[in-house]
Order: structure tokens, then C-alpha cells, then sequence
């Protein structure tokens, strides 16, 4: 700040020598003229002085017999004039600025991250659905309605994160291959009940609850639907009849050991392009979003494929400019059907298989055993896929304990409970 301030008030460097440069020095500081940057050469000094104090040096050097000299004249009070003599330049240079101003309120590029199964073509044709590309206002990209939709439109991406650097958008997702949908939870109701239901069969391994009633424990057999947590607490009468419930959110901590299974599939045969070795290139200049091509030749191939070797300009590394450069290339092709042999199926399958371990992993699932079988037949590969599992159980459901007269504690509905149920005999009776 303070050199900033030195640079607007404008300074000059001196140089000074003579018969006492030292006691120079020491006036100045003793007149309040300020100082900085000093350097010693031997037979002389040079330093920094504000213009306003070089005037007040005159009585100063004739008191310690000193020669002053400027060396340098720094900051804004002298480059001002200099720009008087050289109009052009500094209209060039407020347009240059203003324009770089104006450039910075668009997006000139789009940066797609961790897609793997979508393809940046899919993802770019969705983005633009959602009005914005290249060329794009940043005022008017809705940062978060972008990563909802991305979210909502496809099960596999299950984290998505976008953020605007310079002029360019970064979109990064997150990937899950296991693309099960995962049913939506109740809105949960002051005062009412609700259970913690199975959804896959298994044999519960642990259980820690913290609200409702457990009915099962430990090395229970359970099958998809079975209540594991009752989310209502019975009250009880002198005879052991039911008289009422204490309605809660049932929250536990239930792992159960499961199967996990699942097939993937791969075609025995495939098309495989095979490049002659011939190609035409043709350079090429992109403004704005238009493309413009210098093409010497025709078209002369009956299959090929066409790549662009393009390279954008940027001035930083995020402020990127609408104009990009590069070549063309078309080559030749023919297809030619092959076969997937076992060893390239396999490995096909087998990084498959790493995808969907790690996606169990984050998800918190042990994997304790993995069998894996790979069969054919005359149109595909097979790879049937079982893995035990312990892995996290309890959806959350409403539920339907009522007593006879009572109101269902979800829907309102009339109740006809036996009145005379007894108590679950997981449960020690609680009396009034």
C-alpha cells in the first residue's frame, strides 16, 4: 500500500556524495524528509525522496558540504505527460481494457470433468438445453439449477459441482455404475410413527438402537419388508393388554449380511475400424463459435472419420478468449467385424468389476466374499457377478400400529387393532 501511495505521489532516486553524506542522512530524518530504499556504493549514496522533499534539500546540502543529483524520476506524476505525446496508445489501451472487461461477462469455454459413461457430447447437448454455452452471460448461468438437473436427469451421476473460473465453466460429476434407484424417504410428521423396514433379505449381523422398538437382534434371518425397529413404544395396562403407544422415528444402526449380485454383458462380436493410412488435413480458424476452414480437396473417401486438433487462446490460465486455431484431419477407414477372445473379455469384465467394488466401498459396504463366473454363448459374454455383503438396512416407512378406536398415526384411518394384543416378546412391558 504504502509503495502504491509512493507511486501515485511520484519520486525520484538520487544520488549523493561529498564531504559528509552520513550527517546528510541524519538532517533528513531530523526535518522530517523521509527516506527509503538507501544504498551504499563506497564514494557514494543513492536513495528514494518524495518530489515534495527533494525541494526542501537545497539548505540541507549546503550545510553538510553534499552534491545531490536525480538518477531516475519515478511514478504517476511522470508518466502522465509522457502519454500526452502518445494519444493513439492511450486510447488503445482504455479500448483494450474495456473490451477485456466486457469479454470477462461471457463464457468462452466449458470444462467437463470426471464423465465416464456419459459422454461429453450427451453432457454438452444437455448443458446448452439448460441455454447455456459458449458465448453465454456468467450473470445468467444458475450455477445450482445446473447441478440439480444434471443430477435429476441422470441416475449414474450421483455428485455433480460447477463453478465459473475467469471466462471458462468447470463442471466436474461423480459417477455411480450401481444405478439402482433409491426409493424417495416419507415426509416425516410431528407426533406420528414411523418404522425402520428391510429391504433386501439377510441375517442381521449388528444392531445399535437408539428410538423404537427392536424386533430382532442379532443373527436374525430377515426377509425384504420385515419390520427390524417399531417405531411406536407400547404402554401397558395392569392386565398386559395394550392400552396406547408412544409414536416415534425409529433410528438405529442395522447391518445386515446380504447378496449382491448383478450381470454384465458384452457383445462377442464387434465392429473394428481399420485406418489405410490415408488422410487429408486442412487448417482451420474459429471466431466466436463459427468455424472457418480452408478445405483444398473434396471429399474423397467413402467411410472416414474427422478430428479437430484445436487449441483456444487464453491470456491467464482461466481467462480464455473466443478464437481457436488447428487442423482438420480426415482419415480413411474400413470396418472389419472381430471377435472378443476370452483373455480380452475378461479383461473387459474384470474392470468392470473394479468399478462396481469401489462404488460398494464408498457406499460403506464390506464385501466379506466375491464369486464371479464368466460364461458365453453365441451372441455375448456373460459375467455373473455375486458378492456377500455387509452393508447399512432400514428404510424408513410409516407405520401402521393403531389400537382398536384409534386413528391410523400416518393416514388418519380408523384402526381395528385388537385391543387385547399382547406384548411382542422381544419387549419388557412398560406400565402406567
Amino acid at each position: 500500500m504504502l509503495k502504491l501511495i509512493q507511486y501515485l505521489k511520484g519520486y525520484v532516486i538520487i544520488k549523493v556524495w561529498g564531504f559528509s553524506p552520513e550527517r546528510f542522512m541524519n538532517l533528513c530524518s531530523n526535518h522530517q524528509l523521509f527516506l527509503w530504499d538507501i544504498a551504499n556504493f563506497g564514494e557514494y549514496y543513492t536513495m528514494c525522496i518524495s518530489i515534495k522533499d527533494f525541494y526542501k534539500l537545497k539548505t540541507i546540502t549546503r550545510k553538510t558540504g553534499t552534491r545531490v543529483v536525480i538518477q531516475k524520476r519515478c511514478g504517476l506524476p511522470f508518466f502522465v505527460p509522457k502519454l500526452k505525446k502518445r494519444k493513439v496508445f492511450v486510447l488503445g489501451l482504455l479500448g483494450s481494457i474495456v473490451f477485456w472487461i466486457w469479454m470477462s461477462g461471457y463464457i468462452w469455454a466449458i470444462e467437463l470433468q470426471g464423465n465416464y459413461y456419459v459422454t461429453n457430447d450427451e453432457l454438452m447437448a444437455f448443458v446448452a438445453e439448460m441455454n447455456i454455452e459458449v458465448g453465454s452471460k456468467t450473470s445468467k448461468v444458475d450455477i445450482e439449477a445446473l447441478e440439480k438437473s444434471l443430477r435429476s436427469e441422470y441416475d449414474i451421476i450421483t455428485w455433480t459441482s460447477a463453478r465459473i473460473d475467469g471466462t471458462r465453466l468447470v463442471i466436474q460429476i461423480k459417477e455411480n455404475e450401481l444405478t439402482e434407484t433409491q426409493p424417495t424417504e416419507p415426509t416425516l410428521q410431528e407426533g406420528a410413527g414411523y418404522d425402520l423396514v428391510a429391504e433386501k433379505d439377510g441375517t442381521v449381523v449388528s444392531i445399535i438402537t437408539r428410538s423404537g422398538v427392536p424386533l430382532v437382534t442379532e443373527g436374525s434371518e430377515v426377509m425384504a419388508g420385515d419390520i427390524l425397529v417399531q417405531g411406536g413404544v407400547p404402554l401397558y395396562n395392569d392386565d398386559t393388554t395394550i392400552r396406547n403407544y408412544q409414536y416415534c422415528v425409529a433410528d438405529a444402526d442395522i447391518y445386515i449380511r446380504t447378496r449382491y449380485q448383478g450381470t454384465e454383458t458384452l457383445p462377442v462380436w464387434y465392429d473394428e475400424k481399420q485406418y489405410s493410412g490415408e488422410e487429408k488435413q486442412s487448417p482451420f480458424i474459429e471466431l466466436f463459435g463459427k468455424r472457418f476452414a480452408i478445405k483444398l480437396y473434396r471429399q474423397p473417401y467413402e467411410t472416414y472419420d474427422t478430428t479437430l486438433d484445436m487449441h483456444q487462446l487464453r491470456l491467464l490460465e482461466n481467462f480464455y478468449l473466443p478464437i481457436s486455431y488447428g487442423t482438420e484431419r480426415v482419415r480413411e477407414y474400413t470396418l472389419v467385424t472381430q471377435q472378443y477372445t476370452k483373455e480380452e473379455a475378461k479383461a473387459i469384465f474384470t474392470e468392470r468389476t473394479v468399478k462396481i467394488i469401489e462404488t460398494l466401498m464408498e457406499k460403506g459396504v464390506q464385501i466379506i466374499q466375491k464369486n464371479v463366473t464368466m460364461k458365453k454363448d453365441s451372441f455375448n459374454w456373460y459375467l455373473d457377478i455375486n458378492f456377500d455383503i455387509i452393508e447399512k438396512a432400514g428404510k424408513i416407512t410409516p407405520t401402521t400400529l393403531t389400537i382398536a378406536g384409534e386413528a391410523d398415526p400416518a393416514t388418519g384411518a380408523p384402526a381395528s387393532q385388537d385391543p387385547t394384543a399382547q406384548a411382542p416378546p422381544a419387549q419388557d412391558p412398560i406400565t402406567d
